[in-house]
């Protein structure tokens, strides 16, 4: 499996990294966060570290660090606009369950392994 981007997400990715000359490519990951348990990371990466795992699409390269990687196997990355709203969204087959203001998650038990 991998992290995917859909090519809007790239698009957005794109504009982020472009602004960061230098950049090692788009950080995806999870932090303990909120009522359910994590909550994603998107940030720009300086550099790769020796646990990264690396995912190339649409000319854009995804960095997930291991500890991350069994909570978003799998996920695919969108951009969306919605009025004037924008944001990324994410589909994620880990996903168990959001706290109802949406800001947090829980994944499946087996991803704790």
């Amino acid at each position: 499996m991998a992290v995917t981007l859909t090519p809007a997400a790239a698009d957005r990715a794109r504009q982020y990294l472009a602004e960061r000359p230098g950049a090692a490519g788009l950080r995806f990951g999870v932090r303990k966060s909120g009522c359910s348990g994590f909550a994603y990371v998107v940030d720009v990466a300086t550099e790769a570290a020796a646990d990264d795992r690396a995912f190339e699409q649409h000319g854009v390269r995804v960095l997930v660090d291991a500890a991350s990687l069994p909570h978003v196997e799998g996920t695919e990355i969108d951009f969306v606009r919605r009025g004037l709203n924008q944001t990324f969204v994410f589909r994620n087959p880990q996903l168990k369950g959001e706290c109802g203001c949406g800001e947090s998650f829980t994944t499946r038990p087996d991803t704790l392994g």
